[in-house]
């Protein structure tokens, strides 16, 4: 068996490239921490616009019900609930259009996309804010429009 002696500079250099192969993963595992914060930073800032529309239906001079609001049992009579709805729903497409961009982007975790998703079509289902929702989705992505209103029933 003969035995191979290896250059010193041969030694140096496969040293060099471990040291660069480590340094290639250590910036992949920092880029993948920083888009898991990416993606908790973004979950936060739709957390505080959503609680934002919430807390305005409690700041009106006559407090109303998020609840009746998502569920269209805002009361039709009065001019000030229906208003308030009106916003509601026309400050939601606007976040909505903003989560459909962040998915598209990789920025929306498939879960949340999808509850998102749900909740854009319960939205246009509502038919007392249906006009909001049309007018809103005029300006929408047309992926956006088209995945909302499929399957949806006609309001009277």
């Amino acid at each position: 068996m003969q035995k191979v002696n290896v250059r010193f500079d041969v030694w140096v250099q496969l040293i060099g490239m471990l040291g660069v192969l480590g340094g290639l993963i250590f910036v992949g595992l920092e880029m993948k921490q920083s888009q898991q914060i990416a993606l908790a930073a973004q979950q936060q800032a739709r957390t505080a616009a959503l609680v934002s529309i919430i807390g305005s239906f409690s700041e009106a001079v006559v407090p109303a019900n998020w609840g009746d609001m998502v569920s269209a049992t805002l009361d039709s009579e009065s001019g000030h609930e229906k208003e308030l709805g009106n916003n509601a729903a026309y400050q939601l497409w606007m976040l909505y259009e903003n989560d459909h961009l962040q998915h598209k982007l990789g920025l929306m975790d498939e879960g949340v996309w999808e509850a998102k998703v749900a909740s854009m079509q319960n939205l246009y289902s509502n038919c007392d804010v249906r006009f909001v929702s049309d007018l809103a989705l005029t300006y929408a992505d047309r992926a956006l429009t088209e995945l909302v209103k499929a399957d949806t029933e006609p309001c009277n």
